[in-house]
């Protein structure tokens, strides 16, 4: 038999990307003992360029801004760009760690295979060590690492990659470049491939709405937050109008006009693929119907000459770590909050959620509202116990009133405000 070794004293934080420093920071103000298990080299997560897997490239930023985008405690300096990029937000995260101390508690190059519920607790399963038992777990493993390439039909003789393999245009200087998806990621790198590919084609299945980064001179999300905070409805009605006015019709520029109202679906935040599209540095097109040779024939019945083809066509939601019937891929209702797990007690999981706003204040907010939730178990039953009936009860509406389109990509998606207040009526419940 497999020899075990009794860590039933802690829990375990698996990754140390944002949300496994800001877990392993509330875990140790708690006072709560934990092991922190990274399987790269260092801190960082996907922010590090060059850990492997990582989907960075090297024109990324961040989307949200940096005024409010930092954790609660650990604002981003004031010298950082309103956008920072990669870099930066990798120091910003390596700071932070520096500043709680996080990798005293850290093992680098531990490479976890499993993690199964046992009894009051969890058995994890590490690659090349013997089976360790803890009191349970904090999955803090990111949802861009697993890339969604779809198949299509025909047979193409040119080069195919996943966005998450893009690194810089020099990929595809002088190469004629079909990039599959509009999300945030295909627009960057649909802007960024036209400064040295020969042409770039963005190819879309439907409309979306475009938010330039900056509003009347501030950062958009800044902007936002200065005003009322109006209901879902009237805010929809009141942005698209504004929209409208900033960006215009899209569809002058090629674009398909949007099939939905304004936060229905992820809207897109960039400015640079707008300005490529009036310059004509990247046209657009619509869903690909095959590939044949090196053509792209696309369902309008027009065809383009391609010599690449980058599939930015996301991420799958999944948790390679645990088995299908403690979480199946995709999975949100088994999560309340999306984060603790209904029947698992044990089993917490940071980050899965896709927003309209910074996601490290909320991931600061997941990670305070675990620690304390775990602290309350041990010292305030009765405390705990009110908890537990927030888990077997419905889930609160985190939609802010919206009626989100029923597409994958909205699955566990929550709007900022309403998720804060969520997580924010469930600390203090435990405070």
């Amino acid at each position: 038999m497999q020899p075990v070794i009794d860590r039933s004293d802690r829990y375990v934080v698996i990754g140390a990307g944002p949300g496994g420093l800001c877990a392993a920071r509330w875990l140790a103000d708690q006072g709560l003992a934990f092991d922190l298990l990274e399987r790269h080299p260092d801190v960082g997560g996907i922010w590090d360029i060059g850990f492997a897997g990582s989907p960075m490239y090297e024109s990324a930023h961040f989307i949200s801004s940096r005024t409010l985008s930092g954790f609660r405690d650990f604002p981003m300096p004031d010298d950082y760009p309103d956008y920072p990029g990669h870099r930066q937000i990798l120091g910003y995260l390596r700071a932070y760690a520096d500043r709680h101390a996080v990798r005293k508690n850290a093992e680098f190059g531990v490479v976890v295979t499993s993690v199964r519920p046992a009894g009051d607790g969890v058995s994890v399963s590490i690659a090349g060590q013997d089976e360790r038992r803890y009191a349970g777990a904090v999955l803090a493993l990111g949802q861009q690492w697993t890339p969604r390439t779809p198949e299509l039909p025909g047979r193409f003789e040119g080069t195919v990659f996943h966005s998450s393999a893009y690194r810089s245009a020099r990929q595809v200087a002088g190469r004629r470049v079909l990039v599959v998806g509009g999300g945030n990621s295909g627009c960057d790198i649909a802007a960024d491939a036209a400064t040295q590919a020969e042409a770039v084609f963005l190819s879309l299945r439907r409309g979306y709405w475009f938010i330039p980064k900056h509003v009347f001179g501030v950062p958009a999300d800044v902007f936002g937050a200065r005003g009322p905070h109006l209901p879902g409805w009237l805010e929809q009605r009141v942005l698209e109008r504004l929209l409208k006015v900033l960006v215009g019709d899209v569809t002058r520029l090629g674009l398909p006009a949007p099939d939905h109202r304004l936060f229905q679906t992820h809207p897109v935040l960039n400015s640079q693929i707008l300005h490529a599209l009036a310059h004509g540095d990247v046209a657009v097109r619509g869903d690909v119907r095959a590939l044949d040779g090196r053509q792209a024939v696309f369902a309008d019945g027009r065809s383009e000459p391609i010599d690449t083809v980058i599939f930015a066509t996301g991420y799958r939601r999944a948790f390679p770590i645990l088995d299908p019937d403690v979480h199946r891929e995709g999975e949100v209702g088994s999560l309340y909050l999306n984060l603790a797990h209904r029947r698992h007690p044990g089993l917490f999981v940071i980050g899965f959620f896709e927003t309209d706003g910074g996601a490290f204040p909320l991931i600061d907010l997941q990670c305070e509202l675990v620690a304390r939730l775990i602290r309350a178990r041990r010292e305030s039953p009765e405390t705990a116990a009110r908890f537990a009936r927030r888990l077997a009860g419905p889930a609160p509406d985190l939609r802010g009133g919206i009626r989100f389109l029923e597409v994958e990509r909205m699955a566990n998606y929550v709007r900022t405000l309403p998720y804060r207040r969520a997580l924010t009526a469930a600390i203090r419940e435990l405070t």
